[in-house]
């Protein structure tokens, strides 16, 4: 049996992952940060048998000696490091609190497995983000980076650490540059969940508008479920390598919110520029999204595109989920849940 690390498993990747990882018949690892209700995250929507399956350390990835000790113990075949300070916005905030855990953290998970278990293949998690100001349309993995967040570039120093490990010491360790993905699962504070959410609460009378930033930025959206398979496939690759996971497509947030409000019946109509734009119900005029500047970010990434041919050619991956779908997964879950009176 197969045994798997996975740091970051509370997380949307981590709950997809984890799944994949038990079906397949691993034995499942996970580090999960110590917090004040010992919650799970979304672990605890696994079905009890899946959950119990789940061997669990409670501590942090910025405690080097734990993580250490984690890697010695259990020596696992496959390391998938998911764990970071994943909000752009926040890292705009606290880029301190960000690089702690995105830089010093992935230090800890390498050189642990370096140190105690060289065998191990490690998946880094590296992000679309770091293309930032993008220097050609559509971005693959010889695209230069030019980071724009505190979060791009504490994700930068990681996917450079990864790599310099493995070109030093003849490990097998990956970066993914996956674009994003999202899910059903995704936290509230994301713009995908943060509309699709929001659209459940309007329909259900919970909330009267939804305030988001810009609405102009594009970005490479694909569904969660399908990309932790293609973390699994970077790391059954004969050779450790650096891949694009992406669906090649680029979607607004203003098309994320028109598709998210059509889920429900109702059709969007802009007015307004800038600042002062505002989406309306076409039906009966009343005002369903608002431009809250507050959520706009000191440097802005405007486009994001991935060319996943690589990954195509190489490991045999290609999205399944189309943009219409996710919207509708995503919407559909939360009317489904406020149904169900988890959320209210």
């Amino acid at each position: 049996m197969k045994k798997a690390i996975i740091t970051g498993i509370t997380g949307q990747d981590g709950y997809f992952l984890t799944k994949l990882l038990l079906e397949k018949g691993y034995e499942v690892h996970g580090i999960v940060r110590r917090n004040s209700q010992n919650s799970l995250g979304n672990l605890d929507y696994l079905p009890k048998e899946e959950r119990e399956q789940i061997i669990i350390y409670w501590g942090d990835i910025t405690d080097n000696a734990f993580i250490d000790s984690v890697i010695k113990k259990v020596q696992p075949d496959e390391v998938y490091h998911l764990a970071a300070q994943s909000f752009v916005w926040f890292s705009f905030k606290n880029p301190r609190f960000t690089y702690d855990v995105n830089i010093g953290g992935t230090l800890n998970v390498v050189n642990a497995i370096k140190e105690y278990s060289p065998h191990s293949k490690m998946y880094f998690a590296a992000t679309s983000e770091l293309y930032g100001k993008v220097q050609e349309i559509p971005q693959k993995e010889t695209t230069p980076f030019y980071p724009r967040s505190p979060y791009a570039v504490s994700k930068l120093a990681g996917f450079w650490t990864v790599k310099n490990y493995r070109e030093s010491y003849d490990l097998f360790m990956s970066n993914g540059i996956l674009f994003n993905h999202e899910s059903e699962m995704r936290g509230p504070e994301f713009v995908t969940r943060k509309i699709s959410l929001g659209v459940a609460k309007i329909y259900y009378g919970l909330q009267d508008c939804i305030e988001l930033g810009n609405l102009n930025a594009k970005r490479d959206w694909g569904y969660a479920k399908d990309y932790v398979y293609g973390m699994w496939l970077i790391l059954q690759h004969i050779k450790p390598d650096d891949f694009v996971l992406a669906t090649g497509e680029t979607h607004s947030v203003r098309e994320f919110v028109e598709e998210a409000f059509k889920v429900v019946g109702i059709d969007i109509e802009w007015e307004g520029e800038g600042i002062n734009e505002v989406g309306k119900d076409a039906n009966t005029g009343k005002v369903l999204v608002k431009v809250n500047p507050e959520y706009f970010r000191p440097a802005e990434v405007d486009i994001l595109v991935g060319d996943y041919s690589k990954a195509k050619r190489e490991l045999g991956w290609e999205p399944k989920v189309k943009f219409k779908d996710l919207v509708r997964i995503m919407v559909e879950k939360d009317l489904e849940r406020i149904e169900n009176g988890i959320i209210k």
